[in-house]
């Protein structure tokens, strides 16, 4: 079970790594990394755009962050939006739990995948997240389609 105490430090954080994109001029997407104590040890955003590496998604760059490891089957990964393939197969190979994922309105990635695998996912459905994607399909239609690969 994720505490209501981890999804809410991890969903602010983030959300404040998905703005910290977005002023940027990137992809609205963040993530963080929690323990067991709700504290955060790596976040990171979206950093395709900023970077021009395509696999720069914002749960590999706070996976990234968090560095060399042993506690990854401790930790719960928090995303602004549902992971994609990619990232879902990050948290599989990382043995990572929990997931807790701000919204999949706008786009559904590999959730099925991750539960087959055994990982427990909480779908916030935050209107914060939500209104970020929007915002990004809104504003940079074009950049809305590179990202999801169309």
């Amino acid at each position: 079970m994720i505490s209501p105490e981890i999804i809410r430090i991890g969903l602010d954080a983030a959300i404040a790594e998905a703005e910290a994109g977005w002023s940027q001029g990137g992809i609205p997407i963040g993530s963080a990394l929690l323990d067991d104590q709700a504290r955060v040890v790596a976040s990171g955003h979206n950093m395709r755009v900023q970077s021009g590496d395509p696999t720069a998604h914002a749960e590999v760059s706070c996976i990234r962050n968090a560095g060399r490891r042993r506690d990854w089957r401790k930790l719960t990964l928090v995303s602004t939006l549902s992971p994609c393939p990619m990232c879902s197969g990050t948290a599989i190979l990382f043995k990572i739990p929990r997931v807790v994922i701000g919204e999949h309105r706008t786009f559904m990635g590999a959730e099925e995948w991750m539960r087959k695998q055994g990982i427990e996912l909480h779908l916030v459905d935050d209107a914060r997240c939500i209104a970020l994607m929007e915002r990004l399909q809104r504003e940079k239609p074009d950049l809305w389609a590179e990202d999801i690969g169309e």
